[in-house]
């Protein structure tokens, strides 16, 4: 977790923290479970939690839009120069690429998975 539950500990009572990792397992010790927006919150340690999935849903033009700005320039540079110089190039989309020509070059993948990590 990158947030521990002795961090949690050390808020201020009435803070709130926000588990927006919640979908993909959380990244919050404290978090124990997804809420909804009809009920967001629950309180642990003092510690308004707020865990509700998919976040991006409820504003979901904004943050359609907020996607695609962010997106769209790594999607022109993988269309104008191809996958391969495209990365040879942009140390970002790099880092992104998990398997390359059937093999595992992503460490946390290759730990994940149990496949031997090879790199390139």
């Amino acid at each position: 977790c990158l947030v521990t539950e002795e961090m949690v500990k050390a808020m201020e009572p009435g803070s709130v923290i926000v588990d927006v990792a919640i979908d993909q397992g959380g990244s919050i010790e404290t978090v124990n479970r997804v809420t909804t927006h009809s009920d967001p919150f629950y309180v642990k340690h003092g510690v308004l939690h707020y865990s509700v999935a998919n976040i991006p849903g409820s504003v979901a033009r904004t943050s359609t839009l907020a996607l695609t700005n962010v997106t769209l320039p790594y999607a022109m540079e993988l269309a104008n120069k191809g996958p391969y110089l495209a990365s040879l190039e942009n140390p970002a989309l790099a880092k992104g690429i998990n398997t390359m020509d059937g093999r595992v070059i992503h460490p946390a993948v290759a730990k994940a998975q149990g496949y031997p990590l090879v790199k390139v």
